[in-house]
């Protein structure tokens, strides 16, 4: 019989050694890829309302050669939703729009709106991926600029999307009338909040069955907040990536802003000034170029149905 004569100390790094690769190979391999969708209902509507069927996407961050992303994004479509909103970081390279036209275009003729995030705006840059895990991004000098014009003309010329970045809007979906309102990128400041009663006020008067819906890219508090203070029946928000690099057993790690980090995906209720409504934060389809994976934390879109409550809110 031969007697082994490693080391207990090199056994286990060999181990965790081998745990680290298993991990890597799932999460830039495999996981990476594993698109979802999530289903969910919630009673966030006045009674009487009809339900209202949205398809929530977010943080493409699309590059040309991501064919199984565009795709997949394209066959979202078959899900036949009442309206899509988009939260932003579409593009993730120079020439991401031809893979976002290549997403999107099934969706043309169905009601939707959007917002931006920074991604849309500026290009992605190299970093060391470990700096995410230090709290919300800090801004980088000299951006590359993104075809943010070209990316705005295809959602609101081609698709008849409506850009919600502090702004609102009115949406005839069949026989129903949504309002909505949103944000720009509030992880860049570029959110102005006390523009939004005013883009609200100037829709018109708004009947007490039409559904109110607030949009950002980033669910910093300070937006949720104020979206619940204005009477949102519903909040969607994205930016997050549902913390991309997850712990299983545990979840999220870092949320890139100050949004609880129970609440950094899915779907939960926000609570301010004594009133509770749904928030939906996805945890996105895509990732940088420069931080290709996703571990215990798929890529996602959601399928959120709004149902009418039982009592006025």
């Amino acid at each position: 019989m031969t007697r082994s004569n490693a080391h207990p100390a090199l056994i286990a790094l060999g181990a965790v050694g081998a745990v680290g690769v298993a991990c890597a190979v799932w999460g830039i391999g495999i996981e990476r890829y594993l698109f979802t969708v999530r289903e969910a209902s919630v009673a966030a509507l006045a009674p009487g309302t009809k339900p209202l069927r949205v398809l929530h996407v977010s943080d493409a961050h699309m590059a040309p050669w991501q064919h199984r992303k565009q795709d997949w994004l394209a066959s979202l479509a078959d899900l036949e939703p009442d309206l899509v909103i988009n939260t932003g970081d579409n593009l993730g390279h120079r020439d991401g729009l031809q893979g976002i036209r290549r997403s999107f275009d099934a969706f043309a003729g169905v009601p939707g709106v959007f917002v931006h995030g920074s991604n849309d705006v500026y290009g992605p840059s190299p970093r060391n991926p470990l700096r995410y895990f230090s709290g919300p991004s800090k801004r980088h000098s000299e951006p590359e600029h993104l075809d943010t014009d070209g990316l705005d003309a295809y959602f609101t010329d081609e698709l008849g999307w409506s850009a919600l970045n502090n702004a609102a809007a009115r949406l005839s979906i069949g026989d129903t009338t949504v309002d909505l309102f949103g944000v720009d990128d509030a992880h860049r400041d570029w959110d102005e909040l006390d523009t939004v009663p005013g883009a609200i006020a100037a829709l018109g008067e708004r009947d007490a069955s039409t559904p109110l819906l607030g949009v950002t890219h980033a669910p910093y508090q300070r937006v949720l907040n104020t979206f619940t203070d204005l009477g949102a029946q519903a909040i969607f928000g994205g930016h997050t990536h549902g913390g991309q690099v997850c712990l299983p057993g545990y979840g999220t790690l870092v949320a890139n802003c100050d949004i609880p980090l129970k609440q950094a995906k899915g779907l939960s209720t926000w609570t301010h000034s004594g009133r509770s409504i749904p928030l939906n934060v996805s945890a996105g389809c895509g990732h940088s170029i420069y931080a290709p994976v996703r571990f215990a934390c798929r890529p996602e879109a959601t399928l959120l149905t709004l149902t009418a409550r039982d009592t006025p809110a």
